[in-house]
């Protein structure tokens, strides 16, 4: 089988993994670096998202789809039918450079379905990196998907030379894996992302110690164990696990493995599917509303029984996550942007992190009113009801619980799924 075909095949079978994002890279080039090769900081075909905004592009393959598992969800699966292909280490290196040359990638996401044994395999993805960075200078962005059942040491090589390194959990609990992933272990994966955490502290905390010259020299020679962090993927709607079950999962791998991302994929019929799945696809509203409870999570303040009271059912589909919150809570509003403190500004519908930051910065050289929100770009109309201004104070009408809800309802045709940053 000829190079193209195989990356015809094996770039297809990379599609179903959505934890492929450049984000948290370290900046650097090649730009007066003898005998090294790419970049960070370009620009070329848009594949994800940096925190800053910029396009990065990967090249996202699998190194084969021959595998020994077989996960019902899985197109590659030990008992399904379709082309196999592997590459060699030459070939990947080899593509991965001859894109770059071309200004079609940044850098290469690497995942695999396990050949032989998980060890094998992972030595072949690690000599995919080194090769890389060792023969060729290459200093672009390298994502590695590492194997938990590997050898902690074989993980430990991959952070040397990759900028992130991600462990799919797949399903949020032992019971999902045990019907669907029967090779699986919940224990096992997230052992894998606490010995990945437990190398990032020890990076970072050697180098914070170093207090001589000479050892600061010789940690700038070392790489930082992955630098741009790790991350994770879950498939929605494949198991019976509810939205609350899922971002439970999530809140517990950020706070004890302190991920970069977790990433939700609508789970997708494959040919030949297994009569234990699901006939067919989730709504892809499901998955954009996990995003943005995961937002709320990270970036808002919220905890979990928040956004998934105990007791309630899957998040609604005809709402936001935090418009739904609101409306609970409709003794907490309003809000008088010119007064109220950070924490809560972050829980009026409508106002992103930017948006509260801009109020902060802008209401200390006078007071806000509604024109001054328009100019932030603030959606005026969605926060009308919920917030207080020197011009503008909610009326009965659009106290209205039943109003509100009608008028924060959004059909499901004009959802946008969120942009892959991280």
């Amino acid at each position: 089988m000829d190079t193209r075909r195989k990356l015809e095949i094996l770039a297809d079978a990379a599609k179903y993994d959505a934890s492929c994002s450049s984000s948290g890279g370290v900046r650097r080039h090649s730009l007066g670096a003898k005998d090294a090769i790419g970049s960070t900081t370009g620009s070329g075909i848009c594949h994800s998202y940096a925190p800053d905004g910029r396009c990065i592009s990967l090249l996202k393959i699998l190194f084969t789809n021959a595998c020994i598992f077989d996960c019902r969800y899985c197109v590659n699966r030990r008992s399904s039918d379709t082309p196999r292909a592997s590459f060699t280490v030459a070939e990947v290196v080899s593509l991965t450079l001859d894109f770059y040359k071309r200004n079609y990638i940044e850098g290469l996401f690497l995942s695999s379905g396990i050949a032989r044994n998980a060890d094998h395999t992972m030595e072949q993805i690690n000599r995919v990196a080194q090769t890389l960075r060792c023969e060729h200078g290459f200093r672009g962005y390298i994502h590695l998907k590492t194997i938990p059942e590997a050898s902690p040491e074989l993980i430990a090589q991959a952070g040397k030379y990759a900028d992130r390194l991600s462990v799919n959990i797949e399903l949020p609990t032992q019971q999902g894996l045990e019907q669907l992933a029967p090779e699986k272990n919940l224990r096992r994966i997230q052992g894998s992302m606490a010995g990945i955490r437990a190398r990032q502290d020890d990076s970072r905390d050697r180098r914070k110690s170093a207090n001589t010259t000479r050892q600061r020299s010789a940690l700038a020679r070392e790489r930082v164990f992955a630098p741009a962090g790790q991350s994770t993927q879950m498939i929605v709607g494949a198991d019976k696990a509810g939205d609350r079950q899922i971002l439970k999962r999530a809140d517990y791998l950020y706070r004890s493995y302190r991920l970069k991302r977790v990433y939700y994929s609508a789970y997708s019929p494959i040919p030949h599917a297994s009569a234990l799945l699901p006939p067919k696809s989730p709504p892809l509203v499901r998955e954009n509303r996990l995003y943005q409870a995961d937002w709320l999570l990270r970036f808002y303040g919220f905890q979990l029984d928040e956004i998934t009271p105990e007791g309630e059912g899957d998040l609604p589909l005809d709402i936001d996550p935090k418009a739904a919150w609101a409306l609970r809570h409709r003794e907490f509003f309003p809000l008088d942007i010119n007064a109220a403190p950070r924490e809560s500004l972050l829980r009026v519908p409508g106002f992103g992190v930017k948006t509260v930051e801009s109020i902060l910065a802008a209401r200390r050289y006078g007071s806000l009113a509604l024109a001054d929100l328009a100019r932030m770009r603030a959606p005026v109309k969605k926060a009308l009801p919920f917030i207080i201004a020197s011009d503008h104070q909610p009326s009965g009408l659009q106290l209205d619980s039943s109003r509100l809800k009608q008028q924060l309802a959004q059909p499901a045709e004009q959802l946008l799924l969120p942009l892959q940053r991280g």
